[in-house]
């Protein structure tokens, strides 16, 4: 069912709660909700916007809820059900579709033990990360669908198949615009219709990603999410066009009105889980470029938008989610370090609102020969790892990928988690089996305990350990 709340809807559905839920909204400039958390969790002021029922047995601190302009009221609902004893070391998740009246796609109950989780908010240290209050190396991947799943368990059986590996950070897209009314029971988190654009916070909108970060939380692991796609994959930048009158992408950057609705959604995200430790970023944009721009137009856009996350949410990193295209540091001339695509890697990640700094790796996709990808590869990741170094900021491998040669790509992961300046690397993309079937196999996908599962990732995540100790 599409679900659209408005100011008016979201205070009635409020109201009618004699308790918020764990990690819902209990609070904010513009809230007209409930501001008493259930039993084991209070209410917390996250930001003047944002209040959020966090665990804890303090009583329940009531924030202010003066009325104020807002182009989106924001609420929570997290269907998961989180129970521990006092001293919390393994904390049992029971998910069920008939806790709430609000998750109309939640069908499968489990119940899974779950190792001890930190409730610590990951940062950097030079460059490199702390992550649940340890300095270390991680080993990540991508997961693009997770957030549009409408099966609990199969997010549930992702976040443990990965905390079992010892996967630590997950990138999920934080984004699902679309142009038209979609099917019953299709996920979307924003539409942009006749001219109107609003954000599905519903049971199949922000509901789902809720559920995302509530079980990553539980599973200790930790979310990059991004806000908008270069490509016109699940909406991206695209869908904003008809909407503010403009016709490309490039135009996207420059747009007021296309910004203003960008920087709505933002917010409604942001505030949604600016207290959850399972963010460890942030991203502006999945590989962001204003092709033929002037690298200024690219810059200002990253500057003005990190800026205004971090006045969201100064606890959390963020990043650019950038390909890494125009580098001179270690540059051979080839088109990935050529400034044409906008982006100027060390300009963008110098940004004093940027707290790491992301690059891609595709070689194939660039047109770099088949006989010297690997050592090409190698050497790009030494490029930007020297580049962060005399920024001062962690790398992070974000992505990368060849036609699933385990060779190559092992290679590629073994220099990046012993090169100086890169503080953790990520594949595209992880793959499993849900009751639905086998996700999305797109030519890089490496799915769980497969033979190339345990040729290129099982050996770097037992390398990786050994290096953090």
């Amino acid at each position: 069912m599409n679900v659209f709340l408005t100011i008016a809807a979201l205070a009635s559905v409020a109201a009618a709660q004699a308790a918020v839920g764990a990690w819902g909204q209990c609070g904010g400039q513009g809230w007209s909700g409930g501001t008493t958390c259930v039993a084991g969790y209070t209410c917390q002021a996250q930001n003047q916007y944002y209040s959020q029922c966090l665990p804890g047995t303090a009583s329940t601190t009531k924030p202010s809820t003066s009325i104020v302009t807002s182009t989106t009221t924001l609420k929570v609902v997290v269907t998961t059900t989180s129970k521990s004893t006092t001293t919390t070391t393994k904390p049992v998740i029971t998910t069920s579709a008939s806790t709430s009246s609000t998750s109309k796609l939640a069908t499968t109950t489990t119940t899974s033990t779950l190792p001890a989780v930190s409730g610590a908010i990951a940062t950097t240290s030079g460059t490199s990360f702390v992550i649940d209050g340890k300095l270390q190396y991680f080993v990540g991947t991508n997961t693009y669908w997770i957030g549009f799943l409408t099966n609990n368990a199969d997010v549930d059986l992702v976040m443990q198949h990965l905390a079992t590996s010892g996967i630590k950070v997950l990138r999920v897209w934080g984004f699902n615009g679309v142009t038209s009314t979609p099917s019953t029971g299709t996920v979307y988190y924003q539409s942009f219709i006749n001219g109107v654009a609003s954000i599905n916070t519903g049971t199949n909108g922000l509901q789902r990603l809720d559920y995302v970060v509530a079980s990553a939380q539980a599973h200790g692991i930790k979310l990059i999410v991004n806000f908008v796609n270069n490509w016109t994959d699940y909406g991206g930048m695209a869908a904003y066009f008809s909407y503010a009158g403009i016709t490309s992408n490039a135009q996207w950057y420059a747009s007021a009105k296309a910004q203003a609705q960008y920087q709505a959604y933002i917010r409604a995200v942001v505030t949604r889980y600016a207290g959850s430790p399972a963010i460890f970023a942030w991203e502006l944009a999945n590989e962001a470029r204003c092709n033929g721009c002037a690298t200024s137009v690219m810059q200002n856009w990253v500057k003005t938008t990190a800026a205004y996350i971090k006045s969201l949410d100064s606890k959390h990193m963020v990043t650019t989610g950038s390909e890494g295209f125009g580098l001179t540091t270690g540059s051979d001339g080839s088109y990935p370090y050529q400034f044409g695509e906008g982006t100027d890697f060390a300009a963008n990640c110098a940004d004093p609102n940027i707290d790491f700094c992301t690059y891609h790796q595709y070689p194939d996709s660039w047109g770099i020969p088949a006989a010297s990808a690997q050592a090409w590869g190698n050497a790009w990741i030494q490029s930007h790892a020297a580049a962060c170094i005399a920024i001062g900021k962690p790398c992070v491998l974000e992505e990368f990928g060849y036609s699933d040669n385990c060779a190559i790509e092992l290679s590629w992961e073994t220099t990046a988690s012993r090169t100086i300046g890169t503080g953790g690397d990520m594949f595209w993309q992880y793959g499993d089996t849900l009751s639905s079937g086998l996700t999305s196999q797109d030519g890089n996908t490496v799915y769980y305990l497969s033979d190339l599962w345990n040729c290129m990732i099982a050996p770097h995540l037992a390398d990786v350990k050994a290096k953090n100790g």
